[in-house]
């Protein structure tokens, strides 16, 4: 008999973690770029993440020079698709005072209406394959996270120092980018309740 599953989280009702969706209005539209191994990890953040925010699209796939779904919103947002992603030419985001010609990179992409945000969903070493596979996303701006981000991500282990989940990095930058250090505090706060949910089963084992 096939165990019955949540319409919304598409898992077992004894494992549903709807509870943990917080609602929240993006003013930035974000796109997620998922693996396909990611797609059955049941200790993934981007079901709570998807879920949560109002404007978020997921695409699955690997290489995405082809991929016509994604290449469509990038003719769309043209220059202003901007990939959340560590790289030697990203722009470093914060809160704090920037050097005239990183403020002056900074305050073009936050005053400007029609951005989107791309994430990678995947294990470090499958989106750094991703990203070399994909040209139209090595064509992008790229952006990064300052330091200092401590990761609640207590369920699943990574051999980068304070990895974080993509729900955490994708709310760490749109507070950077909106200017709102709280209004995505919430999403962070049911996260970490949503590993100690998890975490309680793997203790039962």
């Amino acid at each position: 008999m096939s165990r019955l599953l949540c319409p919304k989280c598409h898992r077992p009702l004894k494992t549903c973690i709807c509870r943990f969706i917080t609602h929240i209005s993006n003013d930035i539209p974000v796109i997620i770029l998922q693996h396909p191994n990611e797609v059955t990890q049941s200790k993934g953040s981007l079901t709570l993440l998807a879920n949560s925010l109002s404007q978020c699209t997921v695409i699955i796939d690997e290489d995405f020079s082809q991929n016509e779904q994604l290449n469509q919103l990038l003719a769309h947002y043209k220059e202003q698709a901007y990939l959340l992603y560590p790289h030697k030419q990203a722009i470093a985001l914060s809160f704090d005072k920037f050097n005239n010609s990183a403020k002056n990179q900074e305050d073009k992409i936050i005053n400007n209406n029609n951005i989107c945000l791309i994430l990678i969903d995947a294990t470090w070493k499958k989106a750094y394959r991703m990203f070399m596979l994909s040209k139209n996303l090595q064509r992008l701006t790229k952006l990064q996270l300052p330091d200092g981000y401590q990761s609640h991500y207590k369920i699943r282990k990574t051999s980068v120092i304070n990895g974080l989940s993509t729900l955490e990095a994708c709310c760490y930058a749109l507070s950077l980018l909106e200017r709102n250090k709280k209004k995505y505090q919430p999403m962070i706060e049911n996260f970490k309740e949503f590993n100690q949910f998890l975490l309680s089963f793997q203790k039962r084992d």
